[in-house]
């Protein structure tokens, strides 16, 4: 018996539920399989969601029409906004979630979503047919149709965990592996290769002696991840709690060097280097005397923590009894060992844009099976993926995002165009227009670009709209009210800022480094009255109003050399050259783009190893 879809996502984690409800809000009979119903949207790793680059990911899946916001907003027990000292480019919302609350709100996203159905059940292979996926078959037997397939299966494709030499199958601790897919894909020409990520311990709360180690408070002000005024924070906020390693973590954890999987050669897969574990950092940096650690609460009603920053493969004992040398950590007791995990990814050049397979059409890949880490990561790659699966179901045309308009892009292009020798991890580093894609104007980036599409609602369209309005009239109203020196000169000597010998307008004074427009509004009764007018999203709407005076020029110019260099992205290039044949380019510039086939001229100028000539060269076989 077959069972017809428009769109099968296989896997419920971060990917795979954006891309379900993508696709099913957009009109797509959609049918979501997953292992266990149980763990929709499970937090395989830290209970957290958001940080450095990451956080601006979240916050573009809401824009878009997105659900990683919304839940994360709901399941929310500690929120910060990162890197506040340094320019509103790499501000960085996080969030600790409750784990168990985070998995309820996504079931309960998932099975209120229309079109979307849930299956339990195994993928073991797909069913592929004149070049083109057609469904899958079931470890149940059963053979499901489908016009798209998309793949997230995170780290359970070939999953194996060590502890220390014990070595377990299973794509997630107490959960089984996944195998036949791996295999098949292999088997008709894709790349295929091993990647490792791991986790630390966890440990019981009632065995930390928390007056021994720092507490680090959340923020309880108007910052949240969904740009919907009706998304709300309102879970009890708890605190997060700080200590360090020791010389004598250091002496314990060199003792067990060589009974781990890292450095015995027992795992032989890619590592993240900017997320190492615990005996990787005190190899690497072996200089370094202490390393922050962070204790972070699993939820409201539960007593688990999680060691970040202590991730690690080490025997039981050896984990034990270097935690038992760390500050407020003396008696702790464990619920459970830190692990590594190895499992198969594709090589991401292998990919469209749209995350569509070049080989097999209809096949899309999203998240760690890609080469990534993080769920923000995967969360971004499945919203594009289930975006790109219904169009092709309905014929329409594909939806891709530029470098320049959002960290998504970014992340697609660096896959896609670059490959990956490790782990993915965004950084804010990786952007070169990160003044464009600020945390707080996602939504003006890219919900009509949603909205278009049909993903994004009319509501949230409606409350852009309310936003640009109270923005421009905030704006204008800064930008056109003059202040007399006897009128602010007082307040202004009490922020530390110079006087006023003539008159000017507020917006010269907000240009202030020492001044915002709420200080401001303090001393100039009018700008208040202005502000009150708002309503109720006021605290956003100065912030995003504030960080646009002060930072225009700065934003006007890195648009102008953005707008410039996209002119590349617009000179199609796939499938016109032979490359093998152009004598002229260099051998590394032949073997690339034959294997990457760029889409676009300024894709190929990204690819690692090609030169500003080899572009000169690609121009003038195009006639420019």
């Amino acid at each position: 018996m077959d069972f017809k879809y428009d769109v099968i996502v296989i896997g419920a984690g971060h990917a795979g539920n954006e891309a379900a409800c993508a696709a099913a809000n957009m009109g797509s009979k959609t049918l979501l399989i997953t292992m266990d119903m149980n763990k929709i949207g499970q937090m395989s790793c830290n209970p957290a969601v958001g940080g450095i680059a990451k956080g601006q990911i979240v916050r573009e899946i809401d824009a878009l029409g997105g659900q990683m916001g919304i839940v994360t907003d709901r399941s929310a027990i500690q929120f910060r906004m990162l890197n506040r000292s340094k320019g509103p480019a790499m501000w960085s919302p996080r969030s600790q979630s409750d784990r168990h609350q985070f998995i309820q709100e996504w079931i309960k996203t998932v099975s209120n979503t229309k079109n979307l159905f849930i299956w339990q059940d195994t993928v073991t292979e797909l069913v592929i047919e004149k070049g083109q996926v057609t469904g899958l078959k079931s470890a149940l037997g059963i053979r499901f149709r489908a016009k798209s397939v998309v793949l997230t299966a995170g780290t359970f494709l070939g999953g194996l965990m060590h502890f220390g030499k014990t070595q377990l199958i299973g794509g997630r601790i107490a959960e089984p592996s996944s195998f036949g897919i791996t295999e098949q894909l292999k088997s008709i020409g894709f790349s295929t290769d091993r990647m490792k990520t791991g986790t630390p311990c966890r440990i019981d709360g009632k065995s930390i002696d928390f007056s021994k180690i720092t507490e680090q408070k959340g923020e309880v002000d108007f910052h949240k991840f969904s740009f919907l005024e009706e998304s709300k924070r309102e879970m009890k906020q708890m605190s997060c709690w700080i200590t360090n390693t020791n010389n004598k973590t250091h002496e314990e954890i060199r003792k067990g060097l060589e009974y781990s999987p890292l450095f015995n050669g027992q795992i032989k897969s890619i590592g993240p280097r900017y997320c190492p574990s615990i005996e990787t950092k005190i190899v690497t940096f072996a200089e370094k005397l202490s390393h922050q650690l962070f204790l972070e609460p699993e939820g409201v009603d539960s007593q688990e923590f999680y060691l970040n920053g202590f991730s690690s493969s080490l025997p039981l004992d050896v984990q034990i009894a270097a935690i038992h040398t760390i500050e407020g950590l003396e008696n702790a007791q464990l619920f459970r060992p830190g692990y590594a995990i190895e499992y198969d990814f594709f090589d991401p050049t292998q990919l469209k844009h749209t995350l569509e397979t070049k080989r097999i059409r209809n096949l899309f890949f999203a998240g760690q099976v890609n080469g990534t880490t993080g769920y923000e990561e995967a969360g971004g790659q499945g919203l594009i993926a289930g975006i790109n699966a219904h169009l092709n179901c309905v014929g329409g045309t594909e939806f891709t995002l530029a470098r320049n308009e959002a960290y998504i892009g970014v992340l697609i292009d660096d896959l896609v165009t670059k490959g990956v020798d490790e782990p993915y991890r965004m950084f804010t580093s990786r952007a070169e227009y990160r003044l464009l894609l600020r945390q707080d104007d996602a939504d003006m980036r890219l919900t009509d670009k949603g909205y278009r599409i049909g993903l994004a609602t009319t509501n949230r369209l409606k409350q852009l709209e309310s936003k640009k309005f109270l923005q421009t009239k905030i704006t204008d109203f800064i930008k056109s009210t003059s202040i007399k020196p006897n009128d602010i000169n007082s307040f202004l000597t009490s922020k530390g800022s110079s006087e006023l010998k003539h008159g000017c307008k507020l917006s010269d004074l907000v240009l202030r480094p020492q001044l915002g427009i709420s200080d401001l509004a303090t001393a100039v009764p009018m700008l208040q009255e202005e502000i009150d007018s708002i309503g109720t999203r006021k605290e956003e709407i100065i912030e995003a109003t504030e960080v646009l005076l002060k930072y225009e020029g700065y934003i006007v110019r890195e648009r102008l050399i953005a707008e410039k260099l996209s002119r590349l992205e617009h000179i199609n290039l796939s499938g016109r050259i032979d490359y093998e044949s152009i004598l002229s380019l260099s051998t590394e510039a032949r073997q690339k783009l034959s294997k990457i086939d760029p889409e676009t001229i300024g894709q190929a100028s990204r690819i690692p190893g090609i030169s500003p000539s080899d572009i000169n060269i690609l121009l003038v076989l195009l006639g420019r």
